[in-house]
C-alpha cells in the first residue's frame, strides 16, 4: 500500500510505501533533512511538524513536552500511515546549495585570518615552483608523413614514432577502440591529428586521438571531496590557469555527518549505490556549471584529479568502505590506480582520466597526503607540524627525513555536529563572538551577515574563550550558577547559557550553549592536543622543537590563534609559528593534475609517512585525560593563560 507525503514549505510531493520513514520519504522527494547520525535517532536534529495525516513514532527524549504539543516529531522515527503533509522547519533543512558568494569562499580558500579586503591571494604551491609543468593529460599537435614504399611502418608505430620525437616516453600504450578506429582516422584527417597522452600508472597512454589542431583547448578538474564539503577548480592545463572556483555540500552529509556514520550506512541495502551518487551528482553539477560558464567544450575536458579521506575517495570509486572500521583498519586500497573518468560516473570525455591522491592509511588519506605537498613539511629541514581540522581531525609531523600522522578522534563538533545549536559554516551561521567583562552583554558576526540560525566551528571556539575569559564558565567547562544574569538558565539538556535571544535570531529560537556542548568541545579540542603531543613524546621531542605549525582547511580561515590557544586546542606557542594555509587539499591536487613530477612525489609522501596508531599509545590517554581542561590541567604548558 502506498500513501502520498506532502512536504512543506516546497510543496514537493512524494508516493512512498507505508511504513516508510519520514526521512527516507523526504530523501526520495529530494529534500534534505538534517540527520547528522543517519537516521539513528540519537542528533535529534531531523524535526518535522505534522500538519496532516497519520503517523507511527518511536518515544525519544530529542523532543520536548511543548514541541509535542506542537506536532513535532523526529523524521527517522516515524512512519508513514496514511496520506500525509508535513512541514519541515528551517532548523531541520540542510542547505546543500553551491556557496554562491564568491568573495567569501575565496576568502576561504586562501586561508588568511583577516577580513576580506584586507586578504592577499596567496598561492603555495606556484609561490615555490617546486615541480615541472608536465600534466596528467597533454595534448600534442601531428602532421604526419604519409606512408609509402620507402616507409611501409604499420598505423600505431607511425604515431608512436611522431610521439617520441618531441617526448622521451619509452613505454606507450592504445586501447583496442583506438587501434580499431586509427586507420579511418589519419586517412580522412590527412594524416594531421591531435593525440591525448595521459599517465596511466607506470606508462603513459594514448588516450585519445583526433582529426585536426585541438591542442589549444585541454582542460582538468582537480577536487577535494571533504566529509562536509566537495570544492573543484577548473584549470587550463596548458597555461596552469584557474578558470573557476566552485564548491557545494557533500549530500552524502543526509546519511550521516561523520564517516564512520557513512561507512555504517553503506553496508545498508543500495546504501553503498546511493552514497556514492550522492558524491558524483555534486561533483557532475559543478562540472557542468564551470564548463558552461567558461565557455568549454566538455569534450576537451580530459581528467580529473581528486583527493579526500580514504573513506570518501572508496565512496566516489563504488568500493566497499567496510573494512577501515573493522581491526585492524585496513583500507581496499591506498594507492588507486588511474582509470577512466566515466568507470566512476564523472561526465568529461568518455575516455578522459580519473586519478585520486594517494593516501597514508584507513584514517589519513589523499587529503592529507596533498596537504603536505601543498604545505612543503616534505621538503624542509626544519620540523614541522600540519593539522587539518575539518570533519576528522587529522596531523602530521616531520620533516624533509621522516613524517609520522595521526588521526584524531575529535568527532564532527568543530564542523558544528553533535552541539545542540551547531551547524555547518553556511548562511547564517555565527563565526565571531564576543563578551564584554562589564556587562556581559555579546556581540557576533555571522556569514552571509544575515540573522544567525546556529553556530559553526570558528565561532564555537571565540564562544567558549569568551566564556572562560569573563568567567561564565569554569577551566572544566561547568557554567557558573553564582552569577546573576538571565541568560543563564536551565535548559532541556541540562544548564545553558543563551547567546542570542530568539527575537534576534533567523528562525525565532534562542540559539544557547550547553554545558553538554562544552563537555563535547572539551573533549574535540583534547584530542587534537593530546594526539600532537603524544606524538611529539614519542620521538622524544616536545613542542618547543617545532619551527613551523600549518592550520588547513576552510575552518581554520576564520580561526582566531589566541582564542585557540586559550581554549587549548593549540599549543602556546610564538604566534609567528603558526601559519594558515587554508584548502591545502585542493592546492596540492592542482599541483598534482598539473605535474607528474608532482604525482610521483606525492606517492613518495605516502608511502614515507608513518601512521601512528594512537589507540595503542600507552601514554595517550593520560595525555587526553590532561587535555580535558580548558587550556589544560598542566597550565605550565600555556604560560600566557595564567593570570
Amino acid at each position: 500500500m502506498k500513501f502520498k507525503v506532502k512536504f512543506l514549505p516546497d510543496n514537493k510531493e512524494i508516493e512512498v510505501e507505508k511504513g516508510k520513514s519520514i526521512l527516507a520519504a523526504a530523501i526520495s522527494a529530494g529534500l534534505h533533512i538534517n540527520s547528522s547520525c543517519g537516521g539513528d535517532g540519537v542528533c535529534g536534529r531531523c524535526k518535522v511538524i505534522l500538519k496532516k495525516g497519520e503517523v507511527n513514532t518511536q518515544p525519544t527524549g530529542r523532543i520536548s513536552a511543548e514541541e509535542r504539543k506542537q506536532g513535532y516529531y523526529l523524521a527517522c522515527l516515524t512512519t508513514v500511515e496514511s496520506d500525509l503533509v508535513v512541514e519541515v522547519p528551517v532548523e531541520s533543512k540542510v542547505d546543500l546549495e553551491k556557496v554562491n558568494d564568491e568573495d567569501e569562499f575565496a576568502s576561504r580558500l586562501k586561508g588568511i585570518y583577516a577580513e576580506p579586503e584586507e586578504v592577499e591571494e596567496i598561492d603555495i604551491i606556484a609561490s615555490r615552483e617546486l615541480f615541472s609543468h608536465s600534466p596528467l593529460a597533454t595534448k600534442i599537435y601531428l602532421e604526419l608523413p604519409q606512408p609509402d614504399l620507402d616507409d611501409k611502418i604499420s598505423d600505431l608505430e607511425r604515431i608512436n614514432r611522431a610521439i617520441r620525437e618531441v617526448k622521451d616516453i619509452p613505454i606507450m600504450q592504445m586501447g583496442l577502440s583506438n587501434v580499431r578506429n586509427l586507420g579511418k582516422l589519419l586517412r580522412s584527417s590527412d594524416w594531421k591529428v591531435t593525440v591525448t597522452l595521459g599517465k596511466r600508472n607506470d606508462t603513459i597512454e594514448i588516450v585519445l586521438i583526433e582529426p585536426s589542431d585541438t591542442s589549444e583547448r585541454n582542460f582538468g578538474f582537480a577536487f577535494d571531496i571533504g566529509t562536509t564539503t566537495i570544492s573543484a577548480q577548473l584549470i587550463n592545463l596548458n597555461t596552469k590557469k584557474v578558470l573557476g572556483t566552485k564548491a557545494t555540500f557533500n549530500k552524502q552529509a543526509t546519511f550521516g555527518s561523520d564517516i564512520i556514520t557513512r561507512i555504517i550506512f553503506a553496508q545498508e541495502k543500495d546504501g553503498l549505490e546511493r552514497l556514492h551518487h550522492a558524491v558524483i551528482d555534486g561533483m557532475n553539477s559543478m562540472i557542468e556549471e564551470l564548463v558552461h560558464e567558461n565557455q568549454v567544450d566538455l569534450n576537451d575536458v580530459t581528467c580529473c584529479l581528486c583527493a579526500g579521506n580514504t573513506t570518501m575517495i572508496h565512496l566516489l570509486l563504488k568500493v566497499d568502505p567496510s573494512f577501515i572500521r573493522r581491526e585492524p583498519y585496513v583500507p581496499t586500497a591506498n594507492f588507486v590506480p588511474v582509470i577512466r573518468a566515466s568507470e566512476a560516473g564523472i561526465k568529461i570525455n568518455p575516455r578522459g582520466l580519473l586519478a585520486c591522491v594517494p593516501g597514508v592509511s584507513g584514517y589519513v588519506g589523499g587529503d592529507i597526503t596533498a596537504g603536505i605537498l601543498a604545505s612543503g613539511i616534505s621538503e624542509t629541514e626544519d620540523l614541522s607540524i600540519l593539522i587539518d581540522i575539518g570533519t576528522n581531525g587529522e596531523i602530521v609531523l616531520g620533516n624533509k627525513d621522516w613524517m609520522i600522522s595521526c588521526a584524531a578522534s575529535a568527532g564532527p563538533a568543530f564542523e558544528g555536529s553533535g552541539v545542540v545549536c551547531g551547524m555547518r559554516a553556511t548562511k547564517g551561521a555565527i563565526q565571531r563572538f564576543t563578551i564584554n567583562p562589564k556587562d556581559l552583554k555579546v556581540s557576533y558576526s555571522t556569514i552571509g551577515a544575515t540573522p544567525p540560525v546556529g553556530i559553526c566551528g570558528s565561532g564555537y571556539i571565540d564562544i567558549v574563550s569568551e566564556l572562560l575569559k569573563t568567567n561564565i564558565i569554569d577551566k572544566n567547562g561547568k557554567i557558573n550558577t553564582n552569577l546573576r544574569d538571565s541568560r543563564i538558565r536551565q535548559g532541556e539538556f541540562g544548564r545553558e547559557f543563551v547567546l542570542v535571544d530568539k527575537k534576534d535570531t533567523g528562525h525565532k529560537q534562542d540559539i544557547v550553549i550547553t554545558e553538554m556542548d562544552l563537555d563535547n568541545l572539551k573533549r574535540a579540542k583534547a584530542a587534537i592536543f593530546s594526539a600532537t603531543s603524544s606524538m611529539l613524546k614519542h620521538l622524544k621531542l616536545s613542542f618547543d622543537d617545532v619551527k613551523k605549525i600549518y592550520i588547513a582547511g576552510g575552518f581554520g580561515t576564520y580561526l582566531d590563534i589566541e582564542k585557540a590557544v586559550s581554549i587549548g586546542l593549540l599549543p602556546d606557542l610564538k604566534r609567528e609559528k603558526f601559519s594558515f594555509i587554508g584548502n591545502s587539499s585542493l592546492s596540492g591536487a592542482r599541483a598534482i593534475l598539473l605535474s607528474i613530477d608532482a604525482f610521483g612525489k606525492a606517492d613518495e609522501i605516502a608511502k614515507k609517512t608513518t601512521y601512528f596508531e594512537l589507540s595503542v599509545e600507552p601514554g595517550y590517554m593520560d595525555e587526553y585525560v590532561a587535555a580535558l581542561f580548558f587550556p589544560h590541567t598542566d597550565t605550565e604548558r600555556f604560560p600566557s593563560q595564567v593570570k
